[in-house]
């Protein structure tokens, strides 16, 4: 299913070129000219994204922002503003914000951090609220594993890093990726410590006989997969 995003913004020249643009990269886009139209918008779908312009006549980005947050949408949003100012990054971010971007801006820029907050967007999980792949389960309320009818109790840091794998099945994550995921850009412990969270996660999983799923990609990461 195509990722789908939602642009809010009262500029129908910046309108236009986000949703060609997106369309044209494969993302599925709608389109709303003011705060109160984006809420209706959002409120008939869930968003995997939302471009939200601050400055607009009646409702700004910045209420239609806390509106959402306080509905419970947890859509990432990437706010437009002209202003370049701090206090109203602070502003935005305080409000429930996941990104930023001053207008005018550079259209590949824009790109950039539409993929990257869509990568950071969680896979839904079945209504029962677990993960599947293959003959693993992630039980996310529970924070545990069960593989052939057993169950694995997990540390917080693996818990994290099997939930990171399971969102992003049969897809290479680079060491840098999985480090700032979950250990964060100022890390500054072991070296080897993924290394070493890895071969426990394995053993942990393959303690009754079950077959590797985390593998190994020489030079690139590790990935969620099977065997074969």
């Amino acid at each position: 299913m195509r990722p789908f995003i939602v642009v809010i913004d009262d500029d129908e020249k910046i309108t236009s070129l986000l949703r060609r643009s997106l369309a044209f990269e494969g993302y599925e886009v709608g389109t709303a000219p003011n705060g109160q139209e984006g809420l209706r918008l959002l409120s008939g779908r869930e968003a995997d994204l939302i471009i939200l312009d601050v400055m607009m006549p009646q409702l700004d980005g910045w209420e239609v922002c806390r509106r959402l947050r306080e509905a419970g949408v947890s859509s990432p949003v990437l706010m437009l503003t002209a202003k370049d100012d701090v206090q109203d990054r602070v502003k935005g971010l305080d409000l429930g914000a996941d990104d930023y971007l001053v207008k005018p801006f550079a259209l590949e820029e824009l790109m950039a951090r539409v993929r990257a907050l869509l990568r950071r967007r969680p896979e839904r999980a079945e209504e029962d609220g677990r993960l599947r792949f293959e003959d693993l389960i992630l039980d996310v309320d529970g924070r545990e594993a069960i593989r052939g009818g057993h169950r694995i109790e997990l540390t917080a840091k693996e818990f994290e890093l099997l939930y990171l794998f399971m969102q992003n099945p049969k897809r290479v994550l680079s060491r840098d990726q999985i480090m700032e995921r979950i250990w964060g850009y100022d890390y500054s412990g072991e070296s080897n410590v993924l290394e070493v969270y890895v071969a426990m996660l394995r053993q942990k999983l393959e303690e009754h006989g079950g077959s590797r799923l985390i593998q190994t990609v020489r030079g690139a990461g590790y990935v969620l997969k099977g065997e074969s």
